[in-house]
């Protein structure tokens, strides 16, 4: 009720800062998404590889959630609005790069450039918020606007490269980034202004080095394995990548200033948190990347009109980012984290009534009722993440929940994408990688389309049933360890209720 009061210019100023700064949080969620529709032009294009084909789609997630702490703690130091433009110069820089790039090697070259810069504009765009906002419910209303484009990014991603194939080229869904960056580096300096925090400790540079080593090459191990066989060398370099992954980890414990803080992680509410900001993202791009192919490559269907069949699941989960907030208000974190988890359960398993001759029907349901899954887990992990550590802590548990989501994103691909790949390699007929690639060969019987097809059909649908398995059982999980809100009675003139352990108001 003591809302400060703000100038009208200043207060215009600020809301126009918000519009400014949610130009780079767009670019960078849609381009976790936008080759999800886009990949079977690109393949027809660049004919990569199968393990190059997946790396095109996730080595930009890699980057992203590998750096995103590292950034964060250099954007403190030597300015969040400094490093905001850079990363917008960077990242439009590398878009036109790939736009262009001539073969995939080089593609997934740029794709990893535009991951670095996307690492940079996260943390920094957010951080901007405070200083547009001082106000804290002027702020929180901010941050609310900031996660659903982010989350909305995501959901129209597919949409949007979709209508740029049904006109242009695929080197289109990076050049819609351009004008963006463009703009915002015109506007940046106008409205925004430079913010700096004292943070304690260095950035500790082999523990950046070892965290994004690992998980790369721990994920070569995985999708080489998974499209071409087991060799030795897959073998050696997954396991140099789980030893970086396992020093990396020893070594956060011994650093007074880690980049993670495990420790953390000994709360079970924090830890379903954070899951579930992982587990999500992971299932949601493994299935928004597969459909797509499906929608494409075995049905037939022109890619724009793909494209407009995800809008129902991109309209609800955007819905559901807004409106989640005040649900969580009123019913709790814990009911919250059941219903993504289950609801994303649901959606996925109704991708196993899709077939080799149809299933449009059945995937526009999925995407309705995962949405509403998807949805709850972007409007919530960060907040119940920070509700479950003591306040001295909260910056550590908000980077690691951010760092989820972009983990989870190229997970999904990485490692359901190569779920996917191993059942089409061991079911489909032996002839190439993947389907579109196999579907490039000349002359091909009918029965032999009729094969690759069906195994394709066979990789999504264990892909989806391996997803829902995850997502049930951390529902379960989420029932079990997450306590329920505690009731008590109001007392007239008594001081307003405190946040139960589940970070939910109690209302009498």
């Amino acid at each position: 009720m003591n809302e400060q009061r703000v100038p009208p210019s200043s207060d215009l100023r600020a809301w126009l800062g918000l519009l400014v700064v949610l130009g780079p949080v767009l670019l960078v969620a849609m381009d976790g998404s936008v080759l999800f529709l886009a990949m079977p032009r690109v393949t027809e294009a660049l004919a990569p590889t199968a393990d190059q084909a997946l790396w095109i789609m996730d080595v930009y997630g890699f980057a992203v959630g590998s750096l995103l702490v590292a950034f964060g703690a250099v954007g403190d130091r030597y300015g969040r609005l400094r490093l905001l433009m850079a990363g917008t110069a960077v990242f439009g820089a590398a878009s036109a790069g790939a736009a262009f790039a001539p073969g995939p090697e080089s593609l997934i070259a740029f794709r990893a450039l535009m991951g670095v810069a996307g690492a940079t504009l996260l943390p920094s765009a957010l951080a901007v918020l405070g200083e547009l906002f001082p106000d804290p419910r002027r702020r929180a209303r901010a941050i609310g606007v900031f996660a659903a484009a982010f989350a909305a990014g995501f959901a129209i991603g597919p949409v949007v490269g979709g209508q740029l194939l049904g006109r242009f080229w695929w080197g289109s869904v990076f050049l819609v980034n351009l004008p963006v960056a463009v703009l915002f580096l015109l506007l940046a300096p106008v409205l925004l202004r430079e913010v700096r925090a004292a943070r304690p400790g260095r950035i500790d540079a082999p523990s950046v080095l070892l965290s994004a080593a690992g998980l790369l090459a721990a994920a070569y191990a995985v999708k080489h394995t998974a499209a071409q066989g087991p060799t030795a060398a897959a073998a050696a370099t997954g396991a140099a990548g789980v030893a970086a992954l396992a020093w990396f980890v020893r070594r956060q414990r011994r650093l007074e200033h880690p980049l993670i803080d495990f420790r953390l992680f000994r709360d079970r509410v924090f830890t379903i948190a954070v899951v579930t900001g992982l587990l999500p993202l992971a299932a949601w791009s493994a299935a928004a990347y597969l459909t797509g192919v499906h929608l494409q490559s075995v049905l037939g269907l022109e890619v724009d009109r793909a494209a407009l069949l995800a809008l129902p699941g991109a309209a609800v989960l955007t819905a559901t980012c807004v409106l989640t907030p005040a649900l969580v208000e009123r019913f709790g974190r814990r009911a919250a984290l059941v219903t993504c988890h289950f609801c994303v359960a649901a959606g996925l398993l109704l991708l196993l009534a899709t077939g080799v001759s149809g299933g449009i029907g059945w995937y526009v349901a999925s995407t309705v009722v995962a949405g509403v899954g998807y949805g709850v887990s972007f409007s919530v992990v960060a907040d119940t993440a920070v509700a479950a550590v003591p306040a001295e802590r909260a910056g550590s548990a908000a980077a690691i929940a951010e760092t989820s989501n972009e983990i989870g994103n190229a997970l999904g691909i990485a490692l359901l994408g190569s779920l996917a790949a191993l059942v089409f390699r061991l079911r489909g007929p032996d002839l190439a990688g993947t389907l579109d690639e196999t579907l490039r060969i000349p002359g091909l019987a009918p029965a032999v389309i009729g094969e690759a097809k069906a195994a394709f059909v066979a990789g999504l649908h264990a892909v989806a049933a391996t997803a829902a398995v995850l997502h049930a059982a951390l529902g379960v999980l989420a029932l079990r360890w997450i306590p329920k809100p505690a009731r008590r009675a109001a007392v007239p003139g008594a001081e307003p209720p405190a946040p139960d352990p589940d970070g939910a108001y109690v209302r009498p």
